[in-house]
């Protein structure tokens, strides 16, 4: 595993920011954000503020929140095999006793 591939957790993020000699308030104003954001980064998900801090320690988001990023891949349908079905309200006349 190299650098970019490890998993990180909290305390690590938060040590690689200090070696860096950054905190994460001051991290938030560098770039224009509420420090709050910052500091709940750790339980609340902030894709934006993430992102900065992430950049900041040269990692990916995925490598530090494994888990707000899954990896599966999209589940989009072959319209050819899974052709769309008709609607089943086209065919059926409004019931006009039933809705008055």
């Amino acid at each position: 595993m190299t650098k970019q591939d490890a998993v990180m957790d909290w305390p690590a993020v938060v040590a690689e920011l200090h070696r860096n000699g950054m905190t994460l308030t001051e991290l938030a104003k560098r770039n224009g954000l509420n420090p709050n954001v910052f500091r709940q980064v750790k339980n609340r998900t902030s894709y934006k503020a993430q992102k900065i801090i992430a950049d900041f320690i040269g990692q990916k988001p995925e490598n530090i929140w494994p888990s707000r990023y899954p990896k599966g891949k999209p589940r989009i349908l072959d319209t050819n095999k899974y052709p769309p079905v008709a609607s089943q309200k086209a065919g059926a006349a409004a019931d006009g006793k039933v809705a008055a």
